[in-house]
């Protein structure tokens, strides 16, 4: 399935000019995303294997792009290219507002597969609006995004993410000397676990993507930390937020306490961190 922009214009999408004819095979580009070890969609998983596994590729290394678009009959497919460098420069260049071409080469595509796993708010100009192509017989199941309107692992992701990328604003709402709990109350038992389990972490290393870190002011880093039913986002050099799936749309704060420092540069240490 060869590739070509489809002229939309919204920030990350891939820009140009509409193309006048439309091959029936060919991808017309809506926007593109990576999936590596060091950065992936997490609504689609807590680590980099599981999200694999949910599209059906094998944990690549070096990791893969995920290429959206719509065919000339408007049906909505994700083509899989292991030339992710390709895909980063294309993700930058919509990121600075710049059109980029995105035409992964047919040697370097891994397969196409039906659907969309994210959800896309975009449509190519000239075909049909967007719809799942028929399932074929023998062939992978149509890609769906999952549900992140209800609760759940999919939606506590999201939050995290979402305080990773608005960390001055969440952390805003909390007093700097926040203690883990009032004096005499008893620790949550879901934030004792999900401590718990990312301290295992140090001791027997996750799978990768579980820990990542990333650029945050100063010398600090942010880390994204998920495990089964919770997720946690921290500053290298100040508290941390977990998420849990047992709790749902709360946000507790883990204050640095004499443990907090200690857990988050053992985790900085052991995190993949984007190329």
């Amino acid at each position: 399935m060869s590739t070509e922009s489809a002229g939309t214009s919204t920030a990350g999408n891939a820009g140009g000019v509409a193309p006048e004819s439309v091959d029936e095979d060919q991808l017309l580009v809506l926007t593109a995303v990576l999936l590596t070890p060091a950065q992936f969609p997490s609504v689609l998983g807590d680590d980099y294997p599981e999200v694999c596994a949910g599209l059906g590729l094998e944990p690549y290394g070096q990791g893969y792009g995920l290429v959206l678009g719509q065919d000339g009959h408007g049906a909505r497919w994700t083509v899989v290219t292991d030339d992710a460098s390709l895909v980063a420069c294309a993700v930058a260049a919509w990121d600075c507002g710049m059109e980029y071409d995105l035409s992964p080469d047919e040697g370097s595509v891994v397969e196409a597969l039906p659907g969309w796993p994210l959800t896309l708010a975009v449509a190519a100009p000239g075909v049909p609006a967007p719809h799942d192509p028929e399932p074929e017989e023998g062939g992978p199941a149509v890609l769906r995004a999952p549900d992140a309107a209800q609760w759940g692992p999919a939606q506590r992701r999201l939050g995290a993410d979402e305080i990773a990328l608005q960390w001055a604003v969440w952390r805003e709402q909390v007093e700097g000397e926040v203690t883990f709990v009032d004096p005499g109350a008893r620790p949550h038992a879901g934030v004792q676990r999900a401590l718990a389990e990312a301290r295992g972490y140090v001791a027997a290393p996750p799978p990768p993507g579980r820990v990542r870190s990333s650029f945050a002011a100063g010398e600090a880093r942010t880390l994204r930390v998920d495990g089964p039913g919770w997720s946690m986002v921290a500053r290298t050099d100040d508290i941390a937020f977990v998420l849990l799936d047992e709790q749902p749309g709360e946000i507790l704060p883990v204050g640095r306490g004499p443990e907090l420092p200690g857990l988050l540069q053992a985790l900085e240490a052991l995190a993949v961190r984007p190329a």
